[in-house]
């Protein structure tokens, strides 16, 4: 059990680290986010050397090959993301009245008033990272997503149905040939792009 939180508290604090701003080298970050992640850092830590082996929770050399495939990666991590952090909420503690002092003000210094509060901060800064991420994925990553839940229907394919394997069989010509044509027309624009390419580049000689 104690393993297992263990993993899970290296993911939480890997993917703050990986939304937090100083992993990017743009400005989309708005700086509120960033204060959100820097505080819930605080209450998620974990050592130096578990955050420095090497290992990424969301490799980012997915990140580095062709537009379309990066998108595609990036609405699978958006998605993970978002997973996580519910799994995160629900393992905080369930909030509760805090006893209040005279004045009806909550006394911070007592241990019985500390922990509900911090708690509830952390609820509501992983509430409102998990509002962007969600705010993101649904103006830019539509499309990416739903070919994602797509994909994973294709893993409970019943690869045991004597119906499934008939209508596959029935239906691969049309698909071994789909297959061939997308593959042929990216060829295609390869080429296509590798002859302006060097137009331009004669023209400007």
């Amino acid at each position: 059990m104690m393993m297992r939180m263990g993993s899970v508290m290296r993911k939480v604090v890997c993917l703050l680290a990986w939304l937090s701003v100083g992993q990017v080298s743009g400005s989309y970050l708005p700086q509120d986010m960033n204060r959100t992640l820097q505080d819930l850092l605080q209450h998620y830590k974990i050592s130096k050397s578990d955050i420095y082996d090497g290992k990424q929770v969301f490799p980012k050399e997915e990140l580095k090959g062709k537009m379309e495939s990066q998108m595609l990666f990036m609405g699978g991590v958006l998605e993970a993301y978002e997973k996580l952090i519910v799994h995160m909420l629900k393992e905080l503690p369930t909030p509760s009245p805090l006893p209040a002092t005279s004045g009806d003000k909550v006394d911070t210094s007592d241990p019985s008033t500390a922990k509900p509060l911090a708690a509830g901060n952390t609820r509501s800064n992983l509430n409102k990272v998990l509002e962007k991420i969600r705010d993101l994925k649904l103006h830019s990553y539509k499309e990416q997503v739903k070919i994602l839940h797509e994909l994973q229907k294709l893993k409970h394919i019943e690869m045991d149905n004597i119906k499934v394997q008939g209508k596959a069989l029935w239906e691969l010509p049309w698909i071994y040939e789909k297959a061939n044509s997308l593959a042929d027309n990216v060829m295609r624009r390869r080429r296509r792009r590798r002859r302006q390419t060097r137009t331009k580049s004669r023209l400007g000689a």
